[in-house]
């Protein structure tokens, strides 16, 4: 992958999954332990500096969650999707933080931001769940949730954007993220 596809790709990551992932209490049914809601729209007021917060926060998150994946999974789709996961996001980290440095954007959250606290219960929720198949469906409805949500917020994180080579950033990264998204479908329909 090149690297201005791999910068865009954590651009789209981050720009959309933070605001992807809503308030939501954790549940106790197994496999709606983890679900991402639809996504609001995107502030009008969101700047460069906030996008490149949000990107990192995102794939910082997705990462994460993708790492959980490799130990707690028990299917062997899942425990793969979670290392790729792990390599793509933790990829377009260092890829995005490049891209902040070179246009000099000091990443900021926008105003009320809650991405740190909604990881945080989402990486809770997973937690919670006991390891086997629940869990494995629990985790891969998440991703597929998600990475829908980051398709469909995509749009708006590109009319944000200020500066042209994020927005080129952005627009490059769709690919990559539908392949996520079908790659997810493809494992939660095996589990079903």
């Amino acid at each position: 992958m090149q690297r201005n596809q791999m910068v865009g790709v954590a651009l789209l990551v981050l720009a959309t999954a933070v605001v992807a992932c809503s308030n939501k209490e954790p549940a106790a049914d197994t496999a709606a332990a983890v679900q991402a809601s639809p996504p609001p729209p995107v502030p009008p007021a969101l700047t460069d500096p906030n996008i490149v917060y949000i990107l990192d926060q995102a794939s910082a998150a997705d990462s994460a969650r993708g790492k959980l994946a490799e130990t707690k999974g028990t299917n062997a789709d899942v425990k793969k999707f979670g290392r790729l996961m792990v390599g793509e996001h933790h990829g377009l980290r260092v890829a995005g933080q490049a891209l902040a440095k070179k246009l000099g954007v000091t990443p900021q959250a926008p105003g009320g931001d809650q991405s740190e606290a909604q990881t945080k219960q989402e990486m809770d929720s997973l937690q919670a769940v006991a390891k086997g198949k629940g869990w494995d469906k629990a985790y891969i409805d998440f991703e597929v949730t998600y990475h829908q949500a980051v398709l469909e917020t995509a749009t708006k994180a590109l009319g944000a954007a200020q500066n042209a080579e994020l927005k080129n950033l952005i627009q490059t990264a769709a690919p990559v993220i539908q392949r996520h998204l079908d790659m997810a479908k493809q494992i939660q329909t095996k589990l079903q």
